[in-house]
């Protein structure tokens, strides 16, 4: 019996003329992500992309578990594939569908008709298939309302397909489709959660991150690693920038008032930021702030960082509180790995009583003690990349 995964979109059916370059996108990442299991044909049709194994091997479980959480994806469901001919499909579903079936109590029937040439009308598909389940599986009653188990037949182009468990997709945008952007990425809980919540809306992602030895340790950058290796599953592969920064902090230490280091070195990470993302053609910068969370992202605070881009900044958990924040990083299994004991440089020379509420102008003035360009020049020069693939 041949099983396919059926893969329905979302609000990309909305797209209209352009419908076809999200199809494409969306394509191209489902085969990325299946390479390394088997070999697979793709084909799409009636906004539903048709995965077909073409090896015998291929684990559909594990076919599911990865098209899950890729983005631009509404639901998924395994199927079984019949000829269009009502006979087929009955014994199929009867065959198809017994372990399910037979350990159910309630059940009912839903036909999608899209080849309208087909003989029966969808109310007699469920018509007669339910009494001939219902005839077969004397376990079973009809609720219409709230079954445990929904029979589904689409009938569409090339064959009719049988399914029972829907299952919810990632949903969002294909990655890729909105552009690139990057991502400023600490070992906290926060910014890989802004970095998931930005490639649903279809940006594909690099990411940065500020090193200062011997102050940080290679265990803190490997942790960081590690979460982009998680992201990857929804994400994509990464770019991963790993940046210097020990001597731009000693500079801000021993230049810059206490109370204004941490926002002094925001503003230092989102001009080296910039400058990477300019030479990695990235369209905007992401940072995994929330209003009021610490004190350099109280308003004030947020509004002295971002006078020194030139770009966009997208803070996608700007409203949420730590709660909800966390929901969502234990949901794409980074939240162990953001609470590992090994700090990152935004914990070096955190002053005791930093300004809440600092002024633009008291910025400027604290951080034009020093000349910090030649130490920014010389640290995105010998910034350090690599590329972060699909865990598994």
């Amino acid at each position: 019996m041949k099983e396919i995964v059926l893969v329905k979109y979302g609000e990309m059916v909305l797209k209209g003329l352009n419908k076809r370059s999200f199809e494409d996108m969306l394509t191209k990442n489902i085969k990325r992500r299946l390479k390394s299991i088997g070999r697979f044909q793709l084909t799409s049709a009636q906004s539903t992309t048709y995965i077909t194994p073409l090896d015998d091997d291929i684990d559909l479980s594990e076919v599911i578990d990865r098209v899950g959480k890729i983005f631009g994806i509404a639901a998924l469901c395994r199927a079984c594939v019949c000829e269009k001919d009502f006979g087929d499909i009955t014994a199929k579903s009867i065959d198809y569908l017994d372990d399910i079936l037979s350990s159910a109590k309630t059940f009912k029937v839903n036909a999608k008709r899209a080849d309208k040439a087909f003989p029966m009308k969808s109310p007699e598909i469920c018509a007669e298939l339910g009494g001939i389940l219902l005839e077969k599986f004397p376990n079973l009653t009809v609720d219409v309302k709230n079954p445990e188990v929904t029979v589904t037949v689409e009938i569409r182009d090339t064959n009719a397909y049988v399914h029972a468990e829907n299952i919810k997709g990632a949903g969002g945008l294909p990655v890729g489709s909105s552009g690139k952007a990057m991502l400023l990425l600490s070992g906290g809980i926060d910014s890989p959660v802004a970095a998931y919540m930005m490639s649903k809306r279809g940006v594909r992602i690099t990411a940065v991150h500020y090193v200062s030895p011997p102050y940080t340790s290679d265990r803190a950058q490997l942790k960081v690693e590690q979460l982009c290796e998680k992201l990857t599953d929804y994400c994509g592969g990464i770019a991963f920038y790993c940046v210097p920064f020990t001597e731009l902090q000693e500079a801000i230490k021993d230049n810059c008032p206490e109370e204004y280091f941490t926002i002094i070195m925001r503003r230092l990470m989102m001009e080296i930021a910039q400058r990477i993302a300019e030479k990695d053609n990235c369209l905007a910068l992401i940072t995994g702030e929330s209003v009021g969370q610490v004190a350099s992202q109280t308003m004030s605070a947020i509004s002295c960082t971002d006078a020194v881009c030139r770009i966009p900044v997208f803070r996608p958990l700007v409203g949420m509180d730590k709660t909800e924040i966390i929901e969502i990083a234990r949901k794409i299994d980074t939240f162990e790995i953001s609470t590992l004991p090994y700090e990152d440089c935004c914990t070096v020379f955190t002053p005791r009583h930093p300004k809440v509420r600092p002024s633009l102008a008291d910025v400027e003035k604290a951080q034009e003690k020093f000349d910090f360009e030649p130490l920014i020049q010389k640290a995105v020069e010998n910034t350090e990349m690599k590329s972060l693939n699909y865990s598994k």
